[in-house]
């Protein structure tokens, strides 16, 4: 996408030849996320927030001088309408920069497009490594900020001895539970003692994925279930498990896609003591958090919550913002320069900070569900950096990712040589 300029005088171009160029006037910020559809119960609300982190920053001057346009689009839960609504944005609404996506199937499915134009997308939300793009900024979490946390947590405070791998059959959850069968054989746990299922989107007839994952504890050994399920395909999973009298102490969930807005939708009564790991939970008790938990059912209503997606999209929001502002353009490549080393404080204490592989430092956080659909926070680290290519693949252990010095998203640290990037498809 060629940047855009604002008009200038024979003298201000004289000045612009030693500075960048300011934006043309309004700058139009992409919004590329599910409004209908299986996703639209999670995606919607990341719309809703990209809405307001818009009108917050046009009153506060807006950027550049310029004010803000948000351009929403409706991909509506269809990975391939994903790429072409990427496209429509870059070369018909010529948008600045895009914030979208959800599931890694979507945005796999944009990635081509993204590079092909040379734009920029910031995506919020958890997934599987494994990839890294010079076109996007990956705001939510890798495995080792997430995944392996948990994993670890069954492990270490729960004594869990079986796992139960549960997901939705794409991208996310395979790549994932890949990593995570690597990593729990490196712990000792036999192949015997993992149990792994995928379904599709929307599946709701759980009744015999969790008499299997019940069966597998038949030895008396702990079972645990680690959940990649995404959408609303999580309704019908935790009602079976209430169903089955199944509860926390008797066989926990950890989740990696269920979280607040989630569960906003369910009885929670006998959920009550199930996880999910995030890197920010609504009951963050911080000063920061608590003014945008409050101008934000201000502007939605009581009832609406907060979600970790949606501090991914004010983190990397207000990085882009700052960026733009240090490059004085909305230039991508510019941008992308400025992007490194960002700093924001984050909700829960700490300070966000870019790295030069596109991901960020942000701290690790488990979750316990209670009867109100909130979380209470058990579990805490420090900020944690971000991997694009995990340890626990022999062939990932040895790559990297560096595109602020080595200019490489797939640097092999044995040959010294930058590869190109796989697929994961």
């Amino acid at each position: 996408m060629s940047p855009k300029f604002m008009k200038t005088s024979a003298a201000a171009l004289l000045i612009a030849s030693a500075a960048p160029a300011l934006a043309d006037c309004p700058i139009k910020v992409g919004v590329l996320h599910s409004l209908s559809g299986t996703m639209a119960i999670s995606e919607t609300t990341l719309k809703d927030t990209m809405e307001m982190l818009i009108d917050q920053q046009n009153a506060a001057g807006g950027v550049l001088g310029c004010e803000l346009e948000a351009v929403v689009v409706d991909p509506a839960s269809d990975w391939p309408l994903f790429a072409e609504k990427a496209r429509e944005l870059l070369t018909i609404h010529e948008v600045d920069v895009i914030f979208g996506n959800w599931t890694s199937v979507s945005r796999k499915s944009v990635l081509p497009v993204i590079e092909e134009l040379n734009g920029l997308l910031f995506y919020p939300v958890q997934y599987e490594g494994e990839e890294s793009s010079k076109n996007v900024f990956y705001t939510g979490a890798s495995p080792n900020q997430q995944a392996i946390p948990a994993t670890d947590y069954f492990l270490e405070e729960l004594e869990v001895e079986k796992f139960a791998l549960l997901g939705t059959d794409y991208v996310y959850p395979r790549t994932t539970n890949n990593i995570l069968e690597s990593y729990l054989k490196q712990k000792g746990i036999p192949e015997e003692d993992i149990f792994v299922n995928y379904t599709p989107f929307g599946h709701s007839d759980w009744s015999k994925i969790v008499a299997d994952v019940v069966a597998l504890g038949a030895d008396g050994k702990k079972v645990g279930v680690i959940s990649t399920i995404n959408g609303d395909a999580n309704v019908g999973f935790y009602k079976e498990l209430a169903a089955a009298g199944i509860s926390a102490d008797d066989i926990p969930v950890v989740a990696f896609s269920v979280g607040e807005e989630e569960l906003s939708g369910l009885d929670t009564t006998n959920l009550v003591g199930h996880l999910a790991a995030w890197n920010y939970f609504q009951s963050a008790d911080t000063e920061a958090n608590s003014e945008w938990i409050a101008a934000w059912k201000d502007r939605m209503g009581e009832d609406r919550v907060t979600n970790d997606p949606m501090e991914a999209h004010y983190i990397g929001f207000n990085m882009w913002v700052n960026a733009a502002e240090a490059a004085g353009t909305t230039d991508v490549d510019a941008v992308r320069t400025a992007m490194y080393g960002q700093e924001f404080p984050n909700l829960t204490g700490g300070t966000a900070v870019m790295l030069p592989n596109h991901h960020l430092a942000k701290p690790v956080l488990i979750g316990e569900i209670q009867e109100d659909g909130q979380f209470d926070i058990i579990s805490q680290t420090t900020e944690v950096p971000g991997d694009a290519w995990t340890d626990f693949l022999p062939e990932s252990a040895v790559l990297t990712s560096d595109w602020k010095d080595l200019g490489c998203g797939m640097y092999n640290t044995q040959t010294s040589t930058c590869v190109q990037i796989k697929s994961n498809y």
